[in-house]
């Protein structure tokens, strides 16, 4: 793993050329995962375009012991205010970090203050979202990761309707908690995030927050859940019906059906994101349903569950092979039930990479 972060570090390096900085000062604990490996709670990096030589990772005492392990090819320095002694660092050598970067967008006004005030004569300049460029598009180490948390998914629920978990009787609260424990069971570290399952008309709410609504039979029953591997995320939902579906019901899934589809067909490199938006909600809108289908089509995956691209009318920029992104649209009836499918999928050359692979046909139980 050593190897994989120092070639991104590399690609980093990089950017921070074409952005016209001699260094950035990475302080996201999630870019620092990214970059370095390191899993805790405090950390700043300190990455320099003259190479490895320059570039400093600092942690905690708490850390000594799990950064030698996890950071073992980076200078380190143990200091409880991690990023202030970097900054020291480099306006001791103001000549080196002459120009040095920092992510703004993760900065308040009251830490960027006193940042200034540690780094003294070095000019301190905005470099939103580099490392968050880099990691929109994912290399093997990453898919292989996205892999494993997609397949715990997909095992955790073939058992839990093999084992009849879904069923009348039962409430939202312990659908969701027999979910993610067989998710568990399956090598996920946690949830992705909080699980939803939204019975009957609750299904019709997008982002349902499970409570004690009890399954009853005839309702559409709404899984979105996913898994983490490494700290890659996977996410999927599946709908499904108890007892034998109504004609509505087989109508709306049929729709949801055919735009999931659509969309999935419009994933390929070079495909603006609002276009493959446009590829699902033609087909909902062109059956009527286009005001039920009221968020975007899908988003990027993997260190977050939620990160970039946006696949959705507004969003701007082109997929490239390599990025991880849900494909979900859905629409949503209120007061009677809604029905949304999601896959995880990256984009290749051809056709995308199908990492979810429950059935999305649509299952009665």
């Amino acid at each position: 793993m050593a190897e994989t972060h120092s070639r991104r570090r590399a690609a980093l390096r990089e950017l921070l050329a074409g952005a016209g900085v001699d260094a950035i000062l990475v302080t996201d604990l999630t870019n620092i995962r990214y970059l370095t490996g390191f899993t805790g709670s405090n950390a700043a990096l300190l990455v320099h375009t003259g190479g490895e030589r320059d570039t400093v990772f600092c942690t905690d005492s708490r850390y000594d012991t799990q950064s030698s392990a996890e950071v073992p090819d980076l200078e380190r320095v143990l200091d409880r205010a991690s990023a202030a002694a970097l900054a020291t660092r480099a306006a001791a050598a103001r000549r080196t970090y002459g120009r040095t970067g920092f992510e703004s967008q993760h900065v308040s006004v009251e830490q960027h203050e006193s940042l200034k005030e540690g780094f003294g004569a070095v000019e301190l300049v905005r470099a939103p979202g580099l490392v968050e460029r880099l990691r929109t598009v994912k290399d093997d180490t990453e898919v292989a990761a996205l892999r494993a948390a997609c397949a715990a998914a997909d095992r955790a629920l073939a058992d839990l309707v093999a084992a009849g978990g879904l069923r009348a009787g039962r409430t939202e609260r312990e659908v969701a908690r027999d979910l993610e424990n067989r998710m568990l069971e399956h090598g996920s570290s946690e949830p992705s995030f909080r699980s939803i399952v939204a019975t009957g008309a609750n299904s019709a709410i997008p982002h349902h927050q499970y409570g004690d609504a009890v399954l009853t039979a005839g309702d559409f029953v709404k899984l979105d859940f996913g898994a983490t591997v490494e700290g890659y995320h996977s996410d999927m939902t599946r709908t499904f019906v108890l007892g034998e579906p109504a004609g509505w019901q087989r109508d709306l899934y049929d729709l949801v059906h055919r735009a999931q589809a659509a969309g999935t067909a419009a994933v390929r490199p070079g495909a603006e994101v609002s276009e493959v938006d446009a590829a699902a909600r033609s087909v909902i809108a062109g059956e009527g349903h286009g005001e039920h289908f009221g968020h975007g089509l899908g988003h990027g995956v993997g260190l977050h569950v939620h990160e970039a691209p946006s696949l959705a009318t507004t969003g701007v920029g082109t997929l490239s092979a390599g990025m991880a992104v849900t494909v979900e649209p859905g629409v949503y009836l209120a007061g009677r039930g809604g029905v949304r499918i999601e896959d995880t999928l990256v984009v290749r050359d051809g056709e995308p990479e199908l990492l979810t692979q429950s059935t999305k046909d649509l299952v009665a139980l």
